[in-house]
């Protein structure tokens, strides 16, 4: 009988079936494929650093107009609760500009009123309760902001594109998209199922659960405030902020008006308190000349003087001008929240009364603020221990709140996606005004390529740690800036083409969840944190258990020029040409794997803010029922 190991190794390495040659036996039995069956280079097998194939996890079922093809569609929330949104513009309590930077003597970073999208918790019949007196309850909002038209030639605007040609290309592709979520939708009243459940095809089961045995009849939810980075809105990030409401939050989406963001709409009605007039007596504000013939301003994106493309890698920031737009959006937020203190105090009413956005006015729906119960959020959700959670500019804005503990008193915990951290300022000498909150920061790993970027990420986490707070720092591998946005999940073959994005964008959105309320439960306060309902439900992966990774990956770094662009894939090619049943068989041999890499993370014993995962899921009980042992959330795994 012929014995293989006294074949010449070469032999075998010429036919492509390297598993014969000696040196290769304890390989798996996968590799007795050859290069061509296998679709890639045998030397290109799974390594460590290989992005494992993960399937999103399981969503209801969508509708028909979500299943139609070649357009952007946008998935369904996996929390226990359906989703309800209520749009708001107030005029702000105190207006006024905030630099000297000025186009054509009108300073450009002003305040004049406030624009928001609260995401919040559902009933869990407002899908179909066409009952009640509210046509809202049916109305779902279109995910490219109103007016569409405007919004879509802002973002060719920004991408300096010709403005025409952005507005054709949303028409074909997203002008239509709706968020899968209620306008106006009564808030939710129910707890949740223990646990997080599906049947055999996928589809959850959402339904009323019994309240906790010593808790509240109604659950009262925490707070979170989202801050949008460059060329961001209220609804740019609907799948994340509706996934933190679909687990039990109420997130309020501010869209800035630093001129960050593509294009955003002001509005001035005559004889209010945001009209122009007086505005102008009141905060030193002036308009420009070509919008005073109509009842709003327009407020585009900023583009620096001295460098238009200062974000780039390289290029000096424009400390100037970003300054001043972190001071604007400061003010925002806390405007903001003083609006979320009023609902909650039982004054729904009132805020109802000023608020801007009524039908007939730019950028408002036909539904308004019709058929809101605004006595239904009275004491609804917590005030106190709020979570400030922040993307690209938008986690350069989260540290800046941070720091200022004196004024920001009520935000306990901040979350960061991928900070652009060449705009954030230096710690300042005195104390008191650096990290003493919990942090956690979530990187793509396009941006952890950039070093100088990644160097900033690593020092704010470890400022945080040295102040003995709980702080983690993580990449979620395969992907890129834009990942935490809908971007990604609209477009994703520009994503995994242009981008070289390598995970699939879904799953990618649900690894930030997961990894963002996995903080939350350990490091919120008691107060507020006791009987959540994101703690029935939360995933049982604990990704920030992982073990820190000591040595920086390169695999999917790119050349210098795409550094913080995209991501480099090797044997592109080869891989994206192969037939889909072999690219399916290699994808199963990389379900293996983490997907996320961990860089730092706290001694959890010397925090008492900082709950182990066996403390944290052992300790709420429910009417009937053993102590609540969170599940994780359904996975095709």
């Amino acid at each position: 009988m012929l014995n293989l190991t006294q074949v010449r190794p070469d032999y075998w390495d010429s036919l492509g079936w390297h598993i014969l040659a000696p040196q290769t036996r304890k390989m798996p039995i996968s590799a007795i494929f050859p290069d061509w069956v296998l679709g890639h280079p045998q030397h290109a097998k799974t390594t460590p650093q290989d992005v494992p194939r993960r399937n999103p996890k399981a969503r209801p079922p969508s509708g028909i107009r979500d299943k139609v093809p070649l357009y952007g569609k946008l998935p369904k929330y996996t929390g226990p609760y359906h989703v309800g949104t209520i749009d708001l513009e107030v005029p702000a309590r105190e207006p006024r500009t905030f630099s000297h930077i000025t186009r054509q003597k009108v300073h450009l970073i002003a305040l004049e009123t406030v624009l928001m999208t609260i995401y919040y918790p559902a009933h869990f019949e407002s899908r179909a309760d066409f009952n009640t007196s509210t046509p809202g309850q049916r109305y779902r909002p279109t995910w490219l902001s109103r007016p569409r038209n405007e919004t879509s030639r802002g973002y060719g605007r920004f991408a300096s594109l010709p403005e025409h040609l952005a507005e054709w290309w949303f028409f074909c592709t997203t002008w239509y998209t709706k968020l899968p979520a209620y306008k106006n939708a009564r808030l939710a009243n129910h707890w949740p199922r223990q646990g997080y459940e599906s049947t055999n095809d996928g589809v959850h089961r959402r339904g009323m659960g019994a309240p906790p045995t010593c808790g509240p009849e109604k659950p009262r939810f925490p707070l979170i405030i989202f801050s949008h980075g460059l060329g961001g809105t209220r609804t740019a990030y609907s799948t994340v902020c509706g996934e933190f409401a679909s687990h039990g939050f109420v997130v309020v989406a501010l869209e800035h008006r630093d001129g960050s963001g593509p294009r955003t709409l002001i509005n001035h009605p005559p004889g209010s308190s945001a009209d122009r007039d007086h505005l102008e007596r009141r905060g030193n504000i002036e308009h420009f000349k070509h919008d005073q013939q109509r009842p709003y301003d327009v407020v585009d994106f900023i583009f620096p003087k001295g460098d238009k493309y200062d974000t780039t890698p390289g290029h000096k920031v424009d400390k100037e001008l970003r300054r001043a737009q972190i001071d604007l959006r400061l003010a925002e937020i806390h405007e903001a929240y003083q609006v979320m203190q009023e609902i909650c105090a039982g004054d729904g009413a009132q805020v109802a009364a000023s608020n801007l956005r009524v039908r007939g006015a730019i950028g408002a729906s036909k539904a308004g603020l019709e058929g809101i119960d605004w006595s239904a959020w009275e004491s609804r959700f917590h005030t106190e221990g709020v979570t400030i959670v922040g993307h690209s500019f938008g986690g350069t804005t989260t540290i800046s709140l941070l720091r200022e503990r004196e004024k920001f008193k009520y935000v306990t915990q901040g979350i960061v996606y991928d900070i652009w951290g060449m705009a954030v300022l230096p710690p300042p000498d005195d104390k008191k005004y650096r990290l003493h909150v919990p942090l956690l920061g979530i990187n793509s790993e396009a941006f952890m390529y950039w070093k100088e970027n990644f160097d900033v990420a690593q020092s704010v986490v470890s400022e945080a740690l040295d102040e003995e707070q709980p702080a983690w720092l993580v990449t979620v591998r395969g992907t890129v800036h834009i990942s935490q946005s809908d971007f990604c999940v609209l477009y994703p073959h520009i994503a995994s083409g242009v981008l070289k994005m390598t995970i699939n964008p879904i799953r990618a959105i649900d690894l930030n969840i997961d990894t963002s309320l996995d903080f939350l439960s350990r490091v919120m306060p008691e107060e507020v944190k006791r009987d959540q309902p994101f703690l029935r439900t939360l995933s049982k992966n604990n990704p920030l258990d992982l073990e820190v990774l000591h040595e920086m990956p390169t695999e999917h770094q790119p050349d210098e020029k795409w550094t913080a662009t995209r991501l480099k894939i090797k044997h592109e090619g080869l891989k994206r040409m192969i037939p889909g049943w072999r690219r399916r068989y290699w994808d199963r041999l990389q379900r293996s794997g983490e997907e996320i890499w961990l860089h730092l993370k706290p001694e959890c014993a010397k925090f008492g803010r900082c709950q182990t995962c066996i403390d944290r899921r052992a300790r709420y009980t429910q009417a009937g029922e053993d102590s609540i042992i969170a599940a994780g959330g359904s996975e095709e795994e």
